[in-house]
């Protein structure tokens, strides 16, 4: 009888469903977002590190000590290190066609400093490490005074994190004016059924019928209307991934959306089937509670 109902609504069914297509649409959008923005993250991390740049009379084996004594750090995951001859060659390549360059560099001595990158486990030990580096570098604490620069980009993954929760908050707070938005508009077309009905319940009434056989094709109907929205907004997402895929493809190399889409379709699947089924039961329980009373 539920979804005799729901065809027999037509149009109004048809605007109850895309009301919570549209919220479903959102809810995985949401849900997709937070994945790529969370890896854009990830990405932004495994690139960050702090550079160390010496003086070019720096000794080597007093940079490859200290180099030796960062990686025993449980805050440092890598150090790479760069000799004066390898940043002079790296120099070169980067400017191979720039003449002037070149010529201007062949006229005098290398003037480049040894280097050393470091990776931190995670960017909050930044401060930790290079205060560990200024202390090797103080002669007021017996060490040379090797280094020329110490560089890292300290507020970036702050920055990027306050967005990433802040995007994610508006999403969630879209997504749920939407659903309050598709729950009446479920609501409004139960009520219409409930209306249009008012002679066939007077009926049952009179021959006894249970609330639940009263009420319940009803509720069907509601949650008919969601499994519906369901299916629609994850055909809707597919397209929508692949478009952002081809707007990203040549400016983040994170996570493939698309891959991400089919290798957690189940899950998707089943986050907006749920939240389809609970939506239009909700909206319909407290229409038949109101209008369908016995």
């Amino acid at each position: 009888m539920g979804l005799i109902g729901f065809g027999r609504n037509g149009l109004v069914s048809v605007a109850s469903v895309m009301a919570m297509t549209i919220t479903l649409f959102v809810i995985g959008t949401v849900y997709l977002g937070g994945n790529f923005l969370n890896s854009a993250l990830t990405e932004v991390k495994n690139k960050m590190d702090i550079s160390v740049s010496f003086k070019t009379d720096a000794p080597e084996a007093d940079i490859l000590v200290l180099k030796k004594d960062l990686t025993f750090l449980p805050e440092v995951k890598q150090v790479t290190y760069s000799s004066r001859e390898d940043e002079l060659l790296a120099f070169r390549d980067r400017y191979k066609d720039n003449e002037t360059i070149i010529q201007s560099l062949g006229e005098v001595d290398n003037p480049f400093g040894a280097r050393i990158n470091i990776q931190a486990v995670e960017p909050v030990y930044f401060d930790k490490i290079t205060r560990f580096i200024n202390g090797r570098n103080s002669p007021t604490n017996g060490g040379a005074n090797l280094i020329d620069q110490i560089s890292y980009k300290k507020d970036v993954v702050s920055k990027l994190s306050n967005l990433i929760d802040t995007s994610e908050k508006l999403g969630w707070a879209i997504a749920l004016v939407l659903a309050l938005l598709s729950i009446f508009a479920v609501f409004n077309t139960i009520s219409l059924a409930i209306y249009t009905s008012r002679e066939e319940i007077s009926v049952m009434r009179l021959v006894g019928a249970s609330n639940s056989y009263v009420k319940g094709p009803f509720v069907v109907e509601g949650m008919i209307a969601g499994v519906v929205a369901s299916f629609l907004s994850l055909a809707l997402l597919y397209p929508a991934v692949l478009w952002v895929r081809s707007v990203t493809a040549n400016i983040y190399g994170g996570v493939n959306l698309v891959s991400f889409y089919f290798g957690n379709f189940g899950k998707i699947f089943i986050i907006l089937f749920v939240s389809g089924v609970v939506l239009g039961f909700l909206a319909s329980y407290w229409a038949t509670r109101r209008y369908a009373k016995i």
